[in-house]
């Protein structure tokens, strides 16, 4: 679960705390990732993250037994360096087997769990959790997938002009062979490497398979609007 970041798109909430600390309704916000995760059978769970802030997870998470989890391990990213970059750090933790990536400011209505078993069924390669969207301002800001006949044949970057309707959400699967691709990625325009270059590299190669989430999905992270309107529907819909 990856909780890094410096939260500037929330500035001024974040001066204060780390951004995936803040409340979505009753609770952190990093406790919505968590719990889909450990819903989903996810039982053994690194937690990413970086900045001044980064010594108030143990103190809320502990050893992750309140929370259903079997083994919590932490790791810190000394710098913003991109999703991809901290998802290099669980490379130990994860020890070749197959692993579930959450970014832990996406909050979801549905369970993440059939995802997670067809990736189980997949038997390698990548598999990302797709969000449809109607707003073509909203989808410039994401990453958006280009299918060809039922399949995702590009990973678009905040594409001027989105190639479907589709969004990338947070929540990612990948084989062992990840840790090869993050080794070689080479930094973007803005110095980080990005987790688009990754999902790209596995769709070159045909391995990148999706699922469709159904019902509500939001990034909290995304802005100050959108902190408030992932807080708003869990309030109106109490979830949880």
């Amino acid at each position: 679960m990856l909780a890094g970041g410096t939260g500037s798109r929330l500035d001024p909430l974040t001066r204060i705390t780390n951004k995936h600390l803040l409340p979505i309704y009753d609770r952190p916000m990093v406790l919505w990732a968590l719990e889909a995760l450990v819903e989903a059978g996810v039982r053994e769970l690194m937690l990413v993250t970086g900045g001044t802030h980064a010594g108030e997870f143990p103190r809320l998470l502990g050893n992750g037994h309140e929370w259903g989890i079997e083994r919590l391990f932490y790791a810190y990213q000394e710098r913003p360096g991109g999703i991809a970059e901290a998802l290099g750090l669980a490379e130990q933790f994860v020890a070749g087997d197959p692993v579930v990536v959450m970014l832990a400011d996406n909050v979801f209505e549905a369970p993440i769990t059939p995802m997670v078993k067809n990736f189980e069924a997949q038997g390698g390669g990548a598999r990302v959790l797709l969000a449809e969207l109607q707003d073509p301002g909203h989808l410039r800001h994401l990453g958006v997938p280009r299918f060809d006949d039922g399949q995702i044949v590009e990973i678009v970057e905040k594409p001027a002009e989105p190639p479907s309707g589709h969004a990338v959400t947070g929540l990612y699967c990948y084989d062992a062979e990840v840790w090869t691709v993050i080794c070689e990625l080479e930094p973007s325009g803005r110095g980080e490497l990005e987790i688009s270059d990754v999902n790209n590299w596995y769709v070159q190669r045909g391995t990148m398979q999706f699922d469709e989430t159904e019902g509500f999905w939001g990034d909290a992270g995304e802005s100050i609007e959108a902190y408030y309107a992932v807080n708003e529907w869990v309030r109106r819909n109490h979830a949880g």
